[in-house]
């Protein structure tokens, strides 16, 4: 017989509460149980005599008390957005640092990126900030600017060596990721990006989580045209629909190689199930654009610049501002807020 996983946990309850454990009981729950999360946990009349009351009685219960904190702290953000997808390597981080250079591209607007990627933190060399140290203030910890509207939080900015690996189990990762929501001077913003792993585990519940009462305008979904990168990113919209995370949209990076001598487009990665677009539309959710695999986006990343300065008028950038537009029409702004006129 094929091996099968432990019974799942009820998906609802870890939604619910995606940051404490169940107790780990020493006996079988007896027939009257009230729950060992429940709020009667060890202290009903059923619990006299149980192996487990003590455990019961001493795990935590109801709300996270810092909820209202961190909803008060984000109070002068106006639209949050969430970066996913499910695999690696498909350019979250890098669309992540195009999305905010392309919304900064507008004086009148403030934009934030906040990097939970805690064990692989990129935006900070993306940015052109990896050198630099958070300021503490009696308001809290300062976002390091980037320029006068766009600020940037990660924890490269708290490592001693900038090679230091992050060798964290889950509940130091939400405990910071808690941190960066609730101790950072965010301030007036029009738009915070935040930035995630891969996967739809720790980091991805508990921001979910604490961004729940603020309230988040929803996820861009990053993929790969191929059919590998797809499959995960399946699942990342079904953890969204779950989670009731609204999709924004899909975006299909890497999509054709284009030449920067010629501009000629070619495929390097076939969508051989018609990618994003075809995803897009199995799923019913918006395509916001496809951004052609260009070389100089890397060199932009490496060197810690804008593309949108550097090459305004590639092809990938043209593709880059339609995505840009999209996703602000997908939260319901008017063009003239979302980028300037060329």
């Amino acid at each position: 017989m094929a091996p099968s996983l432990e019974a799942p946990e009820n998906v609802q309850d870890v939604l619910s509460n995606p940051l404490k454990a169940a107790p780990k009981l020493v006996a079988p729950e007896p027939e009257h149980c009230p729950g060992p999360e429940s709020e009667t946990a060890g202290k009903a009349d059923s619990c006299a005599g149980c192996p487990n009351q003590a455990i019961c009685a001493s795990a935590p219960k109801g709300p996270d008390p810092d909820v209202p904190v961190i909803t008060a702290r984000l109070s002068g953000i106006k639209h949050k957005v969430l970066i996913l997808s499910g695999k690696g390597g498909v350019g979250k981080s890098t669309l992540t640092s195009l999305l905010a250079h392309a919304f900064a591209t507008n004086p009148d607007s403030t934009v934030g990126i906040m990097d939970t990627d805690i064990c692989g933190p990129s935006i900070p060399k993306m940015m052109g900030v990896e050198a630099e140290t958070i300021h503490v203030s009696g308001a809290g910890w300062s976002p390091v600017w980037v320029m006068e509207n766009l600020g940037v939080m990660s924890i490269q900015f708290m490592l001693p060596n900038r090679d230091d690996a992050v060798i964290w189990r889950g509940p130091k990762k939400n405990g910071l990721i808690k941190q960066f929501l609730k101790d950072v001077e965010w301030g007036d913003m029009d738009f915070l990006l935040v930035d995630t792993p891969p996967g739809t585990s720790d980091e991805h519940l508990s921001v979910n989580s604490f961004l729940k009462e603020s309230g988040v305008d929803g996820a861009v979904v990053v993929t790969t045209p191929q059919e590998v990168a797809l499959l995960d990113v399946r699942k990342e919209i079904d953890f969204c629909r779950k989670a009731g995370i609204r999709v924004l949209g899909i975006v299909e990076n890497m999509s054709g190689f284009v030449c920067p001598k010629c501009t000629h487009e070619s495929q390097i990665f076939q969508a051989t199930t018609g990618g994003a677009r075809a995803l897009a539309k199995e799923m019913d959710i918006p395509f916001l654009g496809a951004v052609p695999l260009d070389p100089r986006i890397g060199m932009a990343s490496d060197y810690g610049e804008s593309f949108f300065d550097s090459w305004p008028d590639s092809p990938a950038c043209s593709a880059l501002k339609g995505v840009v537009r999209r996703v602000g029409e997908e939260m319901g702004l008017k063009a003239e807020t979302i980028l300037p006129e060329d």
